[in-house]
């Protein structure tokens, strides 16, 4: 492998959107919105005119498409991860696209963010920062409130309800759920950012970025017939409420079963679990999820957390050209949070520590690009490291949540707990 590739450059302005592409970028967007009958309520912004900061949840790629169609034909430059920027670099730029590396404190962006409201434009942010799990909200950084006083113009959430049960993480397939739903509030005047505090900026937009999908599919009795609808649910329910096991969760079809103890359940097209036999521990997808994260909560506190040594294979991607195999190593997640290492191809060692400071939450992929399975990627400002475990019991999602907890913990360590919802 190069050991100097080129680097993506990130401290490029950011370029208004091409006027030839603003048609495109809707037409590319309208199919999608409308195919899913996408209800858009408007609250506050019917006469708002940009520039404004966008602040949306993060559900599905439906989610790009409904805030074009919400904005439209106002102009807009989205924050993006690196990984979608690969072979298509001139397009995003072109189309408004800002390039970040996910969980970096990257002063860069904040700047490129305070030119395109300069500019008279709108900045679009997903703070969640990645595709929720099981349609719930994801941590937000606690940095967000002094930015959206930094920038000084209105702030404006999208929050869309029906994506992640369209096209959960897990597996992406399009269930063709319909109607979904999104509100376009005004949540911040330029008046309320300059005279309110910052916490209690944060704490307004933690309150207006509470959603659950599963509920709002519950509650709405919206369908999703589709045959396999649990398949890839074990990624994220990877722990056994019935005999506690880890990492024997299997799924097929609309059934989730644990291989050690043989208890299975059954998905309904209403998105609710049910037992096939005895007691139903979780209907409710997310309240299974959180009963994982208590049982993580409890092995950092303990100080006893430790995925253990995992064999991974280490991919790098310092640019949007291609992913370059930087070779095979070993990751330890535990109290002391990553370390990853191992030789390249030549010989020559390679390291990546993460302390559990450094780092509120992750990035997971699960059967990344179909190649190498489930993945963690980590990031410094200079490069992306798509880590896959291999030969060995893991779970990614284990590790995003003992991620979260770990900050957690370090902060309550030091007399500075993080606020709710916040990291």
């Amino acid at each position: 492998m190069d050991r100097s590739p080129v680097r993506f450059d990130m401290k490029k302005p950011p370029v208004r959107t091409k006027w030839y592409l603003r048609p495109l970028t809707w037409l590319l967007s309208a199919p999608d919105v409308w195919k899913h009958h996408a209800i858009i309520r408007r609250i506050g912004t019917e006469d708002l005119k940009p520039p404004y900061v966008l602040l949306c949840n993060h559900n599905a790629f439906l989610d790009f498409k409904v805030a074009t169609m919400a904005i439209f034909p106002h102009r807009a430059n989205y924050v993006v991860a690196i990984d979608g920027f690969i072979g298509r670099e001139k397009l995003l730029r072109d189309v408004g696209c800002i390039c970040k590396r996910k969980f970096t404190n990257d002063v860069t962006l904040i700047r490129q963010l305070r030119q395109v409201v300069d500019n008279g434009d709108i900045a679009v942010i997903y703070p969640e920062a990645r595709y929720s799990l099981c349609g719930t909200t994801a941590v937000l950084p606690a940095s967000l409130g002094k930015l959206c006083r930094l920038l000084k113009v209105p702030v404006v959430t999208l929050m869309c309800h029906g994506h992640h049960v369209n096209s959960p993480f897990w597996n992406l397939h399009d269930r063709e759920v319909s109607p979904t739903e999104a509100e376009l509030r005004l949540l911040l005047t330029p008046d309320e950012l300059r005279e309110l505090p910052v916490d209690e900026i944060n704490r307004r937009i933690v309150e207006a970025f509470q959603y659950d999908d599963f509920a709002w599919q519950r509650e709405r009795r919206i369908a999703t017939p589709y045959a396999g609808r649990a398949e890839g649910l074990h990624k994220v329910l990877y722990q056994c409420p019935a005999c506690g096991k880890e990492f024997h969760m299997s799924s097929q079809g609309a059934q989730l079963r644990c291989e050690a103890c043989g208890k299975s359940w059954t998905m309904s097209e209403y998105g609710e679990l049910s037992a096939d036999e005895g007691e139903t521990e979780f209907s409710h997808i997310p309240d299974w999820y959180e009963w994982e994260r208590e049982n993580v909560r409890r092995e950092v506190e303990a100080g006893t957390y430790s995925s253990g040594v995992l064999p991974v294979r280490v991919d790098s991607l310092p640019n949007a050209k291609r992913f370059l195999p930087l070779g095979e190593g070993t990751m330890v997640h535990d109290m002391d949070g990553f370390t990853v290492r191992g030789q390249d191809a030549g010989g020559q060692p390679f390291e990546m520590l993460k302390p559990v400071p450094s780092l509120y939450s992750c990035h997971i992929e699960y059967e990344y690009l179909g190649k190498f399975g489930d993945c963690v990627d980590l990031n410094t400002l200079e490069d992306t490291w798509y880590i896959y475990p291999h030969d060995a019991p893991f779970s990614v999602t284990k590790m995003a949540l003992a991620t979260e907890e770990l900050y957690y913990a370090h902060r309550r360590s030091i007399g500075r707990p993080c606020k709710p919802g916040l990291a």
